[in-house]
């Protein structure tokens, strides 16, 4: 099948992105296709699949802003950043007041500079992060980038856990912005849940979901927005 334009998926949890894209390759039998933006396995929301000749289109979806329902839960720190790694320590959040909360995640917004987290897809050398620290292998400096934080408003506080929307550029890792609030509360923090709502121009309410496509209730004619209406979007918000 023929096929060139967008799918705006809502990723599954438990499903790595490759999963994801796989799954829509063999089920409309497509050879050309890549995924823009990784998720976490355990992460869910868009995930933008280009298909055909909208593989060309990678760049300009990445630079537009991405927006993230994240949960995190104070007082643990794992290898992972997230609550599939493993536990390296805990601390009590006895001294933790919803201000310091707030106080914390305000100062990253702007221009800050992110460590890659080891367990990541971002090659060191050659290789993916994630391959060497599976060997064991400690890295000393970590890779860095630069990213911006536009805006973080916190939803919800029910301590240890707390609720926040952030709104950022590309290669934002919210493990690790959640990483590093918990060492400045010093009790150490993880990602619990995350939802990415919006990539660019694609938010999540417009989003489909996986069953639905392979259960063939919605086709790809319904559901892939075709290249041209996809540059012509761009074209408007550039």
């Amino acid at each position: 099948m023929i096929i060139d334009g967008v799918l705006n998926l809502n990723k599954p949890q438990g499903m790595t992105s490759r999963q994801a894209l796989d799954r829509i390759r063999k089920l409309w039998g497509v050879k050309k296709a890549g995924h823009g933006g990784t998720l976490d396995p355990d992460a869910t929301g868009v995930l933008l699949i280009c298909l055909g000749k909208a593989t060309k289109l990678f760049d300009p979806l990445q630079k537009g802003t991405k927006s993230y329902k994240a949960t995190a839960t104070l007082g643990i720190t794992t290898d992972t950043f997230d609550a599939s790694g493993q536990v390296l320590m805990t601390s009590s959040t006895e001294h933790i007041s919803e201000n310091q909360i707030e106080f914390v995640l305000k100062n990253f917004v702007g221009k800050i500079d992110q460590t890659v987290p080891i367990f990541s897809a971002v090659k060191y050398q050659g290789q993916p992060l994630y391959k060497i620290a599976r060997q064991g292998k400690q890295i000393e400096n970590l890779p860095s980038r630069q990213v911006t934080i536009k805006s973080i408003e916190i939803t919800s506080i029910n301590l240890p856990k707390f609720v926040f929307r952030v709104d950022c550029s590309k290669g934002t890792y919210i493990r690790s912005l959640v990483s590093d609030a918990g060492k400045r509360l010093e009790c150490g923090a993880i990602l619990s849940k995350l939802v990415r709502t919006r990539s660019g121009i694609f938010k999540l309410e417009d989003a489909y979901n996986l069953d639905s496509l392979e259960e063939g209730k919605i086709t790809s004619n319904e559901s892939v927005v075709p290249m041209n209406v996809v540059i012509e979007a761009l074209k408007r918000v550039m």
